[in-house]
């Protein structure tokens, strides 16, 4: 019997987050920081004042010369003709199954360059991906191994950061970008394209870099008691704003338009499988993603089944969990037509027990 060992890679500040105490779990293949003093107190934290992530298992790719637009127009569902220099925006990588190979943020570097940031997961496949489509000559580079981002998070993020550049921070507006001087590090990608709805900025820079980078940011909200924030409260987080994860809520099988994603799939272009995703916005779909709200007490977990107030199996919860911020369950589920509509009751199988849920309309905690 043959025994198959799958190493783990390691981000560039692996061994910092070790010596700050943090549990450290395997995720998307990477060794990944959970949680430091707990996830409670990490997601208060990012709610009511700043933490750091380090989410440097993330992927870069850049895609630059003559053809780079023509090839992230094919193969993203989004309009990037619309993109100045500066901007950043939320797309997905349409399969030719009706199903989504990735979704991503689509960054507008220069005149012809552009960096594509995907999920740790999908870096290989979505690199295939790309290569595969490339039949126009596009330049693609994979510096993914060579890059560390944080994310400062919350409504003292800006303060923060502001004490380490000259960049005025405040006029960097929601998914808009700029590069330059963070703590006398050059060439620091500085981006407001958040997944906490907490405020705040991602910081991505060379791996040479990231120790000191890191230091001094955690040095300069010393007064704001910035606390370092692992995967656990990510999850929380985004949860509570809908924002939907790769592997649970979207995957290869499902459509963006069921995922209300639309907004993200412009037909004003063509782009792979865009004929039979349009057939289906005309046809209409037949399950869409929801998010609801427990009415008792339970937690929804991943998996668990949806029913209507009947009874009958209509769906299936993809993310789900406590709401630190309300203190009760919320989750995101797929669940049949006809169940989609704000106000409607549904049950949630946890075990034995069906517990009284409704479809609300995320975010699930307002500003």
């Amino acid at each position: 019997m043959s025994i198959e060992i799958t190493s783990l890679k390691t981000i560039a500040l692996n061994d910092k987050h070790i010596e700050l105490g943090a549990k450290m779990v395997p995720f998307a293949g990477y060794s990944m920081p959970l949680q430091y003093a707990g996830l409670m107190l990490e997601h208060k934290a990012v709610r009511e004042a700043v933490g750091m992530f380090d989410v440097s298992h993330m992927g870069e790719f850049f895609v630059r010369g003559p053809q780079a637009l023509a090839l992230i127009q094919k193969v993203t569902s989004n309009d990037a003709a619309k993109l100045a220099i500066g901007d950043a925006q939320y797309s997905c990588f349409p399969n030719d199954q009706g199903g989504i190979v990735d979704d991503l943020l689509v960054y507008r570097m220069a005149d012809k360059e552009y960096m594509l940031v995907v999920n740790a997961s999908n870096i290989e496949k979505d690199w295939n991906w790309i290569s595969q489509h490339n039949d126009m000559g596009a330049e693609l580079n994979n510096p993914s191994d060579n890059y560390s981002l944080f994310a400062v998070q919350g409504p003292l993020a800006t303060q923060v950061l502001q004490r380490l550049t000259d960049i005025d921070l405040s006029a960097i507006k929601y998914y808009n970008f700029q590069v330059g001087t963070m703590a006398n590090l050059p060439n620091v990608i500085i981006s407001a394209t958040g997944y906490t709805g907490a405020g705040g900025f991602e910081l991505y820079i060379a791996n040479e870099n990231a120790n000191e980078l890191w230091d001094a940011v955690m040095a300069a909200g010393a007064a704001e008691n910035i606390q370092p924030i692992g995967l656990g409260a990510r999850d929380t987080l985004r949860l509570e704003m809908g924002f939907a994860l790769y592997g649970n809520d979207i995957n290869d099988t499902t459509s963006p338009l069921e995922a209300g994603l639309g907004w993200i799939t412009k037909f004003t272009k063509n782009f792979i499988n865009s004929e039979a995703l349009l057939a289906q916005k005309e046809a209409g779909i037949t399950r869409k993603l929801v998010g609801f709200e427990m009415l008792e007490r339970g937690i929804p977990r991943k998996d668990y089944p949806i029913l209507d107030a009947a009874g009958n199996e209509i769906g299936i919860v993809t993310s789900g969990g406590q709401s630190p911020t309300l203190e009760k369950g919320i989750g995101l589920g797929y669940v049949a037509k006809g169940n989609t509509k704000k106000g409607t009751e549904l049950l949630i199988q946890i075990r034995k027990k069906q517990v009284k849920a409704v479809v609300v309309r995320p975010p699930f905690i307002k500003k």
